[in-house]
């Protein structure tokens, strides 16, 4: 993994969203790169049990976004902003709920991360080649009713599936600082209302 890659490099950005969000994707310091992620509380509002990084709404009290993603990681996992090397991020994403979210990429120890029960059900860690390897990736096409056409990423790794807006950005950081490429033609094609392969 490369990470310098990603100091370089001017991330798109969305306007005009109804809410502000930040995440974190944090890189977990091993001899070998795993990304940690948050699985969410299974009685939450919004995506209940879907894989996501550290994140969520932005605050008044918030200066920055910047600021947002280590609060939040700090609350969900005690993630501390001073132990976080923040290097970079990647582009704005537009979530089904009406967020705009902004991941930053940062560097964290290799340490414990105990969840925040209120928000997050586990913490998982998983390593960057189970998540390049190309038979734990998979894509589909479908109908968004509001969207319109879009692809969906998924990446099956230890038992986990992360897909939606997180496998969109976890498809950007591995393409900006792997060799890895998304394939051009997707596994399927299929209805709005198909079932997930989660």
């Amino acid at each position: 993994m490369d990470l310098s890659a990603l100091r370089g490099y001017t991330p798109g950005t969305i306007t005009g969203a109804r809410r502000e969000a930040a995440v974190l994707a944090p890189v977990i310091a091993r001899d070998e790169p795993h990304l940690l992620f948050t699985k969410r509380a299974d009685h939450l509002g919004e995506h209940p049990g879907q894989m996501s990084f550290p994140g969520g709404g932005r605050e008044p009290f918030d200066r920055t976004l910047t600021d947002t993603a280590l609060r939040e990681a700090n609350e969900e996992v005690g993630m501390r902003p001073e132990e976080v090397d923040v290097l970079g991020r990647i582009d704005d994403t537009r979530t089904s709920s009406e967020y705009r979210i902004r991941p930053f990429v940062g560097v964290a120890p290799d340490r414990e991360y105990v969840p925040d029960e209120s928000e997050v059900a586990e913490v998982v860690v998983l390593p960057v080649s189970g998540l390049t390897d190309p038979a734990n990736y998979e894509s589909e096409r479908r109908d968004h009713p509001t969207y319109g056409r879009h692809r969906i990423h998924f990446f099956h790794v230890d038992g986990y599936t992360v897909w939606g807006a997180t496998g969109r950005m976890v498809v950007q950081l591995l393409e900006r600082t792997t060799d890895w490429r998304a394939p051009e033609e997707v596994d399927r094609v299929v209805e709005p209302d198909a079932e997930l392969p989660v």
